[in-house]
This record gives structure tokens, sequence and C-alpha cells, in this order.
């Protein structure tokens, strides 16, 4: 049902109250020089602004079962095919030589667990050169989400949660905090999930925070059963969702801000729930 996500009632109604209450303040007893009515229009103002951020409009889920749905709305950043080169070490392999480190994302293993596209812990990527690729690869597209956005987050697919983390940088308790435009921010605050697709196949989304959103809120845990496009959390103010596929499964059917096209400056604008992202490919027997 449209209006309102979760949360965004009390902020909406406190500062629309407040500022009716001043403006009332203001005309039936003492406009203080005029101060009163400004700050209910302020409150106003910010009333109005809440309620766009806090917006989340139905939406037509499209019914075809060869493809994945955008999980937000945005501007796709760029689409890319990538590799595993490492992950999160266990407990052993903290103690490792082999172990690297990062300032900005903190400690990698060099290896890459036996199954990468069952995205079995944080993994670390980069891109495949062209005529490198292999059946182990996923694509990565990129959404960054502005401030004016609708900030509902939404299943890619019909699936269950398989996996949930929270993950923050490098010995911190929270962030960084870098623009969600940047590259580097996919290093930021942020929770990754992992989606168990109805064919067992395995979607990875991770919700980003950016310079001004802080705050990533689940509506959903681990075993929960979506619907594709179903709605299962949000992040506040401007943002990032990044989304993997398998490579050997999927084609990406969106153009990025890097596919050159000057009538796409920023990237093709997309929709949670309603926009496709990838369809998956024909399989010739």
């Amino acid at each position: 049902m449209g209006g309102l996500a979760r949360g965004g009632h009390a902020p909406v109604l406190i500062t629309f109250m407040m500022g009716t209450s001043a403006i009332i303040i203001g005309v039936t007893i003492d406009s203080l020089n005029g101060l009163m009515h400004l700050f209910g229009i302020l409150c106003w103002m910010t009333s109005a602004f809440f309620a766009n951020f806090w917006r989340d409009p139905d939406r037509k889920i499209p019914t075809d079962e060869s493809i994945l749905v955008s999980p937000a709305d945005g501007h796709v950043m760029f689409v890319r095919r990538e590799r595993a080169t490492g992950r999160r070490p266990n407990k052993e392999e903290f103690e490792s030589e082999l172990l690297e480190s990062d300032k900005l994302s903190g400690p990698w293993y060099p290896e890459t667990i036996s199954e990468p596209l069952s995205f079995a812990t944080e993994q670390r990527f980069e891109s495949v050169p062209e005529g490198e690729e292999s059946p182990t690869d996923v694509y990565r597209i990129a959404i960054f989400m502005s401030p004016l956005d609708v900030h509902v987050n939404r299943s890619p697919c019909a699936a269950i949660i398989e996996r949930m983390e929270h993950r923050t940088g490098q010995g911190r308790r929270r962030g960084p905090f870098l623009p969600a435009m940047k590259k580097e921010s996919e290093h930021n605050e942020r929770v990754r999930t992992v989606f168990l697709c109805e064919d067992e196949l395995r979607i990875e989304v991770c919700q980003i925070s950016g310079a001004l959103a802080r705050t990533i809120v689940p509506w959903t845990a681990v075993g929960d059963q979506l619907r594709r496009g179903q709605r299962y959390g949000m992040i506040r103010l401007g943002s990032r969702v990044d989304i993997r596929a398998p490579a050997e499964l999927f084609s990406p059917v969106v153009e990025s801000a890097e596919s050159g096209n000057p009538k796409l400056p920023k990237g093709q604008f997309v929709q949670a729930g309603s926009s496709i992202l990838f369809k998956k490919k024909q399989v010739i027997s």
C-alpha cells in the first residue's frame, strides 16, 4: 500500500503540528515580530521534505520469471563484470602471514571461497579484463540514490533471505561515510543481504550508507520469504545500493553513467521493484 514508509509518520506529523501551533500562536497571541510565522513556515517546509523522503509508492511488479528487478530507486552509476580475488578471513586465517589489510576496508584473505557464487561471506572483487572471463564471474550494478529519490528497497526476485550482515570500515563502530557517488563508498557502513531465489541461485545486494545517509533499516530477517518487489528495508537520505548476479546466467539490460550515452549522463534512472536490471541468458542446447 502506498503512503509513507515505516518510521515516517512521526517526523512528518510532529513537524507539521509544530508549524501549525506556531502559526496559531503568532496569529492569536504574539507573532514576536513575525518570528513565530517564520518558524511555522520552516516547520511546514521540513514536514514536506520528510513526507517526500519517506514516501513509499506502490509499484507494478513485472511477472516475468527470467528477470531481476531493481532493489532501489536512482541512477545507474556503473555496470561491471567482476571476479572475486579474496574474502573475509576466518579465525585461523587472522594469524596467517598471507593476510592483507586495507586502511579503508579492513582485513582480506587473498584466496576465494570454494564457491564464489554462494556469497557465503563478504568478498573482494575486481573488474574482469576483456578476454579473461570465467564461469564464476558476477555482474555488479551500482545505483546512486539521491536525497530526493524513494529510499525504500525491494527484493530483486522471489527469494528467502539466506544471509544478512552489517559491515563497517576497519576498526570502526560506525562508518566510514564517504559520498555515495564515489567508487570508494562501497566500503562505507553497509548491510549485505544474500537472497536465495526459487531456482537455487543466489543474488547479493548491499545497502550502502552515504555522506548524509547514516541509517540502514532492515525490515526483514534471515529466513524470511519475500516476493519479487517486496519491500525489505530502507536507507535514510542519500545513499547507494549494489547488486551482484552470476554473469553466466544473467545479462544486464540497463545503461550506466559510464556507457557514454549523452542522453543519460547520470546513467539510466531505475525504480525499485518495477525496473528490470537483468534478464536470464537463453541456454542453447
